[in-house]
């Protein structure tokens, strides 16, 4: 749950930059809500870290800083890219929760329904910005993605 916890750091990170920066008023608004709902999974995976007497990532700051950027710059290049790289970070999370819940217990049906709730709302995300216009992003950009997700993932779990 630490991970995803991160994972949820930096999405509404990248969310809120990309927001700030949308030229069309919209995509701004697109941003904004992902961004809240990111914020509802931020405070569920919060709350089953707790239960489950964890930790969250040392790291987060450095997530939500670097997330913040990134998504500044993916709006600076404008809403349609802007908005295929929100697609793109909802296709890469929602493959990353379906092996997490592939490799979640059977009995742990309350983080089962944490994660089963927000692979939902990351589809919803996606497609919201693909109806809205989302361009293919080129697939050198979608590789750097998957890096930068595995590095965040393996820091965010020991750290």
């Amino acid at each position: 749950m630490r991970v995803n916890h991160a994972g949820e750091i930096a999405a509404q990170a990248l969310y809120r930059g990309q927001s700030l920066t949308a030229r069309n008023a919209e995509a701004a608004a697109a941003m904004r809500q992902a961004a809240a709902e990111e914020l509802d999974h931020l405070a569920w995976c919060e709350q089953r870290i707790a239960e489950l007497d964890g930790r969250v990532s040392r790291l987060n700051p450095l997530w939500y800083a670097g997330s913040f950027m990134i998504g500044s710059l993916a709006g600076a290049l404008g809403d349609r890219t802007s908005l295929g790289f929100l697609s793109e970070t909802e296709r890469q999370v929602e493959s990353h929760l379906r092996g997490h819940l592939d490799r979640l217990p059977a009995v742990d049906r309350r983080s089962r329904a944490v994660l089963e709730q927000m692979k939902h709302d990351e589809i919803e995300h996606g497609a919201r910005a693909d109806t809205l216009g989302a361009a293919a992003l080129p697939g050198w950009v979608q590789q750097a993605m998957r890096l930068t997700s595995q590095l965040m993932t393996r820091g965010s779990y020991w750290l």
